[in-house]
């Protein structure tokens, strides 16, 4: 029975059979360049297999044994567990004067993945302090998904919006009948109110980048 290469063998999880040791490499190769899980069928071809019984009973296998996560049925819900598991390790809780907790054994990760994926994800630099207590500062940079339809955006949005002669502009997005606010996180800005149909939404806020 072969054993999983050192760096990705946890202590919580158990040796695999060969064929479940390939299925799994096959699986850490695919995700790790396609950022998705894939279909059974695409695991049959890739091991050669013309039915989904041995590929179901390796993935329940490797599921037991602690290296995925998966709901039967459900291959696109397949997670790794392994050690090539990606993402920044949260170490603790920090505070003032120190780390509140140890940070021996990471348990959990930031996983950027889902943001970087995001379909047509654009940046911006921010300009100004006019969203300051939204925790937004002039210099820092933030990343934003586009928006097909602004009339689907929840009350209080943060949204880059196109404003005639003023150009974009970075604010929480209210909308009442055919009137848009634009509305800042600083109280020394007015409102920007103007009919709906000069406004232009080009993204929603997705996260926020500040270099240090």
């Amino acid at each position: 029975m072969p054993r999983p290469s050192p760096q990705s063998f946890n202590s919580g999880q158990q040796e695999l059979t060969s064929a479940q040791q390939e299925l799994y490499d096959w699986l850490a190769t695919y995700i790790g360049a396609q950022r998705h899980s894939p279909s059974i069928r695409q695991m049959m071809e890739a091991m050669g297999l013309r039915s989904p019984a041995p590929i179901q009973s390796r993935l329940r296998h490797l599921q037991q044994k602690g290296w995925i996560t998966w709901q039967e049925g459900q291959a696109r819900t397949l997670q790794l567990l392994g050690g090539m598991t990606s993402g920044i390790p949260v170490l603790g809780a920090v505070a003032a004067g120190g780390l509140v907790e140890t940070f021996d054994d990471v348990q959990e990760r930031l996983d950027l993945a889902p943001v970087l994926d995001t379909r047509g994800l654009f940046a911006l630099t921010v300009n100004g302090d006019s969203m300051v207590d939204a925790h937004i500062a002039d210099g820092d940079v933030v990343l934003l998904e586009p928006v097909s339809d602004p009339s689907n955006l929840k009350a209080g949005t943060i949204v880059s919006a196109l404003v005639p002669g003023s150009g974009t502009t970075l604010k929480h997005f209210h909308r009442s009948g055919a009137t848009v606010t634009l509305e800042a996180a600083n109280p020394a800005y007015e409102p920007i109110v103007l009919p709906a149909e000069q406004v232009t939404v080009q993204g929603k806020l997705v996260a926020v980048w500040r270099k240090v």
